[in-house]
């Protein structure tokens, strides 16, 4: 008979990629059945929906986000009273008997106490995962010396003390936790799971055809990738475009298909091309000079951020570095102005140097609170060179975006210092080289030159893509050399390593005490 586990996560579950890959690795390595106590929002992966192992609960949230400050401070008693009822009343009534909970932190209230008193009714193992500091969260809004916040830092420090097992993040928070709050926790990196893997040509060019009204329509006015645009329209043509042949039609082409009148049939995305032909009886062959599938000349490079548009996110510094990018180009190529005014041609775009610079498209993922207020910033942009694109893709298609992209960029400081961006790691795992902000332990993720570069400024990224992408796509040695050691730091380890050798004995340990 399995035991049983129950993962707690007092937000989105689908917004919480560790905790699902905890549960994933409940049920197929720990052979546990797993219970996911959850926010509904946004879906979890399909990986964890099909296993039929994982059960999950989900409850609503009792206030929507990104309410006013002092509408926020009036209703925050009431909004924890309602979530202690509601998680104690799941966790004793809804829920079989776990042999043992395993808890996001943070948050931090109401969770750790309801936990606690659940342990005691239901006699299970107690473990906290340690992902941040709620108190340092809560103090970005706030300010850390309020006296909320001060409450709060008491009674996460009281509470966190109370499981019988602790799991954190980086070297950093372990010390931390050691120092001063007297918590022996395990560090368990963020690893990639199998699915964030380096994709092929068609895997890209399939995606970018599914994604490509969403690429190319504008935030605002008309960009460098947009289907209406002078620049964009040089390059990218229409997704179902007919080429001519090699050769004329009894010539090579047709020596091709034994005699058979063929036309190439070309299908674009914004960076890629699949080119096929058609016989005289109709049939559809694939044209097997090399390969089918190819980049664009002239494609843009992909750059992917994902965010989630909260305040330990300085967005500014994308939009900031975008502006010197595009202002930078324009003067190395001795143009008078970089913006993009509504009367520019085609021929206003320069070849030969200009070719050396691309246009850049900036992916912006993610859901949150800032995301309307920093998409009205980006339509008062009118650049030449570069274009950005805020969407929400799913679980599934998330990782072929970031194997698709040509740079990843990190804009996560951590509001206590001592966490890391899994965003990164899932980069990694896809071969995706990284821009990251510089704090206090972003080494222990990101090796400078090595696997990725580390700016402080808004000025130093902009250096950092114009080093990046000088002479795009071939010439790019930097590049390169980062995305071969992304790749390395991504398949060096991966979850289900991390998970077996750190988090199954303790969980084992954890469930057999009060079994």
């Amino acid at each position: 008979m399995r035991r049983r586990a129950a993962v707690v996560v007092l937000g989105d579950i689908g917004r919480c990629p560790r905790m699902q890959y905890h549960s994933i690795s409940l049920s197929r390595q720990a052979e546990m059945e797993v219970d996911i106590v959850a926010f509904s929002g946004t879906e979890p992966h399909m990986a964890l929906l099909e296993d039929p192992h994982i059960h999950l609960h989900l409850m609503k949230t009792p206030f929507p986000a990104g309410l006013p400050r002092l509408l926020y401070l009036l209703l925050l008693p009431v909004k924890v009273i309602i979530q202690f009822i509601t998680l104690l009343w799941v966790l004793l009534r809804q829920i079989p008997a776990p042999d043992v909970f395993l808890v996001q932190n943070p948050p931090s209230i109401p969770t750790l106490t309801v936990v606690k008193w659940a342990c005691w009714i239901r006699k299970a193992g107690f473990i906290i995962d340690w992902h941040n500091f709620g108190y340092t969260l809560l103090g970005l809004n706030l300010g850390s010396s309020h006296p909320v916040v001060q409450i709060h830092f008491w009674f996460e420090q009281r509470y966190g003390k109370m499981a019988d097992g602790f799991l954190c993040v980086t070297k950093a928070m372990q010390h931390e936790l050691a120092q001063n709050w007297g918590i022996k926790a395990t560090v368990v990196y963020d690893r990639s799971p199998e699915f964030f893997r380096p994709i092929t040509l068609q895997e890209k060019h399939e995606l970018l055809k599914r994604l490509y009204r969403q690429l190319t329509t504008p935030l605002g006015s008309k960009d460098c990738c947009s289907e209406d645009s002078p620049e964009g329209s040089r390059y990218m043509g229409t997704l179902y475009d007919w080429a001519p042949s090699k050769g004329d039609a009894t010539g090579e082409t047709r020596s091709l298909l034994q005699g058979d009148y063929v036309l190439p049939n070309v299908h674009h995305t914004i960076s890629t091309s699949h080119t096929m032909v058609e016989g005289s009886e109709g049939d559809t062959l694939e044209i097997m000079e090399g390969d089918m599938y190819s980049y664009r000349d002239g494609r843009p490079a992909v750059i992917v951020s994902s965010t989630s548009w909260t305040a330990d996110e300085d967005f500014n510094i994308l939009l900031e570095a975008a502006l010197m990018y595009d202002r930078r180009v324009s003067v190395l190529l001795g143009e008078n102005d970089s913006v993009f005014e509504k009367d520019s041609t085609d021929d206003q775009l320069k070849p030969g140097p200009g070719s050396l610079f691309p246009r850049l498209l900036i992916i912006v993922t993610g859901k949150g609170p800032m995301r309307a207020f920093y998409e009205d910033q980006i339509r008062k942009l009118r650049l030449r060179r570069v274009a950005f694109r805020t969407m929400w893709v799913s679980a599934e298609d998330y990782p072929l975006l970031l194997g698709s992209a040509d740079l990843g960029v990190s804009l996560h400081t951590s509001s206590s210092g001592l966490d890391l961006p899994m965003k990164v790691v899932d980069m990694f795992g896809c071969g995706l080289p990284v821009c990251a902000a510089s704090y206090s332990c972003i080494e222990e993720l990101v090796k400078d030159r090595r696997n990725g570069l580390l700016f402080s400024s808004s000025s130093e990224l902009a250096d950092q893509l114009l080093d990046l992408f000088k002479g795009f796509p071939n010439s790019c040695h930097l590049l390169s050399s980062l995305k071969e050691g992304a790749q390395a730091s991504g398949s060096s380890a991966r979850w289900s390593d991390e998970w077996a050798e750190h988090v199954l004995p303790i969980i084992t340990k954890v469930a057999e005490m009060h079994h």
